[in-house]
């Protein structure tokens, strides 16, 4: 059963190629991301930017925008920090921006918290006019997981599989489930003839 097919055997020079593609599309990746004049992180569920300004600065000398769909942060009479339209709709109720005092380097931060409307899906960016994040490489910490529900938590893990599976040319948990109730039902029924069943 564990002879090795050399056709589907990913040679060593492969792998090593695809670490470095990978290394270099990540490098890439955080270059872009730190050139940004924010930081931003984000769960299943939410968005958290982070936006340093001066730290003389008090809260009626910012100018922000929040709505479903945009986001503006800037000091009145300046460019704009970050303008544009959101990655995806937000829940605005539950989103909210603060000015903060950050002790390392002494100044201040506008913080912006977004609740996702969508709650199982990965956002490539804040603002679609900023470079994207390759969605596909994220792994949620274990721990996050832990924090949803249960059914929240079923279609993350499914996701996260399918995704996976896709990469290495494996069946979807869909198909994989289909071709597992198939063993079943033929395990439960050995007199049927299954040798001329399609599945799909």
């Amino acid at each position: 059963m564990s002879s090795a097919d050399p056709e589907h055997d990913p040679t060593s020079s492969d792998v090593a190629d695809r670490e470095r593609a990978e290394k270099e599309r990540k490098a890439k990746e955080d270059a872009e991301q730190a050139q940004l004049p924010y930081k931003w992180t984000q769960t299943i569920r939410d968005v958290d930017v982070t936006i340093p300004v001066p730290g003389t600065l008090r809260g009626r000398d910012l100018d922000v925008v929040l709505t479903k769909t945009k986001l503006k942060v800037a000091i009145k009479g300046q460019e704009p920090i970050i303008e544009g339209d959101l990655a995806r709709s937000v829940i605005l109720d539950e989103c909210s921006w603060t000015l903060e005092t950050t002790s390392h380097p002494p100044g201040k931060e506008v913080a912006v918290h977004l609740d996702k409307m969508n709650q199982v899906e990965w956002w490539p960016h804040v603002v679609t006019s900023a470079p994207k994040i390759d969605v596909s490489k994220i792994t949620p910490e274990s721990s996050k997981l832990s924090d949803l529900d249960g059914e929240t938590r079923a279609m993350v893990e499914k996701m996260m599989y399918d995704q996976r599976q896709k990469e290495m040319g494996g069946p979807s948990s869909d198909e994989q489930r289909k071709m597992d109730m198939l063993k079943k039902f033929q395990a439960e029924h050995p007199e049927m003839d299954f040798s001329n069943a399609q599945i799909g």
